[in-house]
């Protein structure tokens, strides 16, 4: 719960620190939104050509038929996860001067995870490494080389269908970062942000946890993260133009 402290307006010269931030605010708040739009073409395309989540040899021939479509998909799923490390870094700036620790914790915890997912080559959705299968499975002479190939494929597959522990982080990193929300001052962030940020940590964290279990609390958390990052990305955009005289 916030407490005295959290009720009262930055100081001027607490708001004097957060000066030199104002482009880093925008660009991070920036950053949210397109995240959260990125993602979404993501899913539209998905929508229209759903790739296979179960066989090797099933995969390499979708993505033969439908290869620029199935590029274009895994570069919105993957390439859009640098945005919120921008994003956490943003927010550890704003809220450092109030809760450093708290801040520090949650920065590592929720940027780390979204950086690492760019090392791994799945997207829970394909993977760019299937693209280069499916060119060799439909270049090989034989039988046998082609059940090689698919082979590789269905490890990579079950890969995706594996829970991630990465993404049971991240959703701990959102929750840590909301508390610091809630804690710090209130002229920052609204509240409402904050504890929408504490239950969409909280629904992550077992969400992620389940994730193939009851994929239903998947989607919920899927939505719940999209609304947070706007929302959040809206903010920090308003923040990026708060000024120490009050005016913006």
């Amino acid at each position: 719960m916030p407490d005295v402290q959290s009720a009262v307006p930055p100081s001027p010269a607490f708001q004097g620190n957060l000066q030199p931030w104002r482009p880093l605010f925008r660009w991070a708040g920036i950053a949210c939104v397109l995240f959260v739009f990125l993602l979404i073409a993501a899913l539209v395309l998905d929508f229209l050509a759903p790739p296979p989540v179960h066989g090797g040899a099933e995969n390499l021939e979708f993505i033969a038929a439908n290869k620029a479509s199935y590029v274009a998909e895994q570069i919105l799923w993957i390439l859009p996860n640098i945005l919120p490390v921008l994003a956490f870094t943003a927010l550890f700036v704003a809220l450092a001067p109030a809760q450093r620790s708290l801040a520090l914790i949650a920065l590592i915890f929720g940027a780390l995870p979204w950086a690492l997912i760019l090392a791994i080559p799945v997207s829970s959705r394909g993977s760019l490494n299937l693209i280069y299968l499916s060119d060799r499975y439909l270049e090989a002479g034989t039988e046998e080389e082609r059940r090689v190939f698919a082979t590789a494929a269905e490890a990579i597959t079950a890969e995706n269908n594996t829970p991630a522990s990465v993404g049971t982080l991240s959703a701990f990193g959102i929750l840590l970062m909301a508390v610091a929300m809630a804690r710090g001052p209130r002229a920052l962030f609204p509240q409402w942000i904050a504890w929408l940020g504490v239950a969409t940590g909280a629904l992550g964290v077992v969400s992620e946890i389940l994730r193939h279990a009851v994929p239903e609390f998947y989607w919920g958390y899927g939505i719940l993260l999209w609304v947070w990052f706007v929302a959040t990305g809206f903010a920090l955009i308003r923040l990026s133009g708060h000024r120490t005289d009050g005016k913006s």
